[in-house]
């Protein structure tokens, strides 16, 4: 499961696809199995229990109420201040109490809570209801999402949001399994943390956070991405969560993975559940079993080759990891890489900044309905990309007859999945006023404009190469001969096959007629 793996990386996120989380859902009458259902168990059920250990459960109901007794009583005193709980202690309304949840939801997938907070305000402030948020545009969405990241986290919001005043009357379903199958882009993550946060629906939650503290709590270093494992992770986070305040357990579940069960640099002394934490008990029998006549250490009681929540034979535990041996990492593939060419085409005022063009992104795919721009993709060894570009511009602003774009420099920028390298270029329109209006899809703006635009943090920094070299001719001669390859350090292999189409056919001692 892709979205398991992803987790382990992430500060929030879902450990389960949206199909597979429907299936594996459990109920909050599941948070608490008894003994006496007389009931033949699911073969799912049977097949955890015939390969997992007591070594990885809470055998003992004892330590299931000094858990929740101590993480609570440790997240009273030392849970942060966020605004998102602040609106949802003192919103008496369910529905905008659940929509401020969601809306922190899915802001803190894969983002840390320090970037969040000033967007989760301006967008509160800015759509406070759901009915808000319901009758705004999807640019209006993007322009205040921009710099986010991951931008269908908001066009999925949105979508949510409308369902709900168009098709539900308004009223956000109640429980975390109609939460997961009506509303868009909720998974079972999500859902459990509206449901329990918002309602007091007896649920756990497994984000990145908890999936850690749980690892650790309960020695389980098998591959979190597998089925079963998954489906255990679920079952103790059910288990564990306090029926009198459900929400707050879970937000302190988080909040301990997020302060204290640290990924690399946990802080062991300050836990309030290290009594009942098995890689912490490990470390402590370690060092005791190096003193003479000390017993050996405790392990899971199944061979390791049997038990699938154990460490695997070939990643066996590491001394100097201690507690960090948990949970297992997953193995991430590196992003693939692909290269692009864009191009800020401006149009220069007798007054101010000039005016650059921006064209819109297709609404479907990576950054959908986001400004940029006019840039073409390629392989760095494709050669037409000289041809390419142009063309792009010329469909955008008309012809260009002996146009030189000028190359600024080079930018990387990493999404989740895809390495992205632009070559930068800049090209303006001499003697051109006025400005023709730009056709649908492209608009020209104004600096000042650019930067409360809906547009990526990729195009923010090609923009900065821009703006910084703007900036450096003013500084210097007004007109500044164009880059080529011998006058730059160390060109990339894509930045060389552009420069070879770039390079203008007059001598390189004669300033360009284009550039600025």
């Amino acid at each position: 499961m892709k979205k398991l793996r992803a987790s382990v990386r992430s500060h929030r996120k879902p450990l389960a696809n949206h199909e597979r989380r429907r299936k594996c859902a459990l109920s909050s009458s599941q948070a608490t199995p008894s003994a006496s259902d007389g009931q033949a168990k699911p073969k799912r059920e049977e097949l955890l229990q015939a390969s997992v250990s007591p070594y990885h459960l809470f055998r003992d109901m004892a330590d299931v109420t000094t858990f929740r007794r101590n993480l609570l009583s440790w997240y009273d005193q030392e849970k942060r201040d966020l605004p998102w709980r602040r609106w949802v202690k003192e919103e008496a309304n369910l529905d905008r109490r659940a929509y401020a949840v969601w809306v922190s939801e899915v802001m803190l997938q894969q983002t840390q809570v320090a970037t969040v907070i000033d967007y989760y305000t301006r967008w509160m402030q800015k759509w406070p209801t759901l009915q808000d948020l319901a009758s705004a545009s999807l640019e209006e969405v993007n322009q205040l999402w921009s710099g986010l990241g991951y931008y269908s986290r908001g066009r999925r919001l949105q979508e949510g949001a409308r369902k709900v005043v168009e098709e539900l009357g308004g009223h956000m379903p109640r429980t975390a399994e109609t939460l997961q199958q009506l509303l868009p882009g909720v998974g079972q993550y999500t859902a459990g943390a509206i449901a329990s946060m918002a309602f007091d629906q007896v649920t756990g939650v497994v984000d990145g956070n908890v999936l850690r503290v749980l690892c650790r709590v309960r020695a389980i270093g098998a591959d979190p991405s597998s089925t079963l494992v998954s489906h255990h992770l679920w079952s103790l986070a059910h288990r564990l969560v306090d029926p009198a305040r459900p929400g707050d357990f879970n937000q302190a579940a988080m909040e301990l993975g997020a302060t204290v069960c640290t990924p690399q640099h946990p802080l062991c002394s300050r836990c309030p559940v290290q009594s009942l934490c098995q890689a912490y008990q490990r470390v402590e029998r370690e060092q005791r079993s190096a003193l003479p006549g000390s017993p050996d250490i405790e392990e899971c009681a199944l061979k390791t080759r049997q038990c699938q929540l154990c460490l695997p034979p070939t990643k066996p535990w590491d001394p100097a990891l201690g507690v960090t041996n948990f949970p297992r990492k997953a193995s991430r593939k590196p992003p693939r890489e692909e290269y692009s060419a864009t191009c800020i085409l401006e149009h220069p005022r007798a007054t101010g900044s000039p005016l650059i063009l921006l064209v819109q992104r297709p609404n479907s795919g990576l950054l959908a309905g986001l400004w940029e721009f006019p840039s073409v993709t390629s392989e760095p060894s494709e050669q037409h990309q000289h041809e390419a570009l142009l063309q792009e511009l010329q469909r955008w602003s008309g012809p260009l007859p002996g146009a030189r774009p000028q190359h600024l420099g080079e930018v990387i920028h990493i999404f989740s999945h895809i390495k992205l390298t632009y070559q930068v270029y800049s090209l303006a329109l001499e003697g051109q006023t006025p400005v023709a209006p730009a056709p649908p899809g492209a608009r020209w703006l104004t600096w000042e404009e650019f930067h409360s635009a809906a547009v990526s943090t990729a195009m923010k920094k090609v923009f900065r190469v821009y703006e910084d070299h703007q900036r450096g001719t003013r500084k210097g001669s007004k007109r500044p001969r164009m880059s080529t390859p011998s006058s730059r350090k160390k060109p990339s292999r894509g930045q060389q096959v552009l420069d070879s189409f770039f390079q203008p056919r007059i001598p390189t001692d004669t300033p360009n007629s284009t550039a600025q």
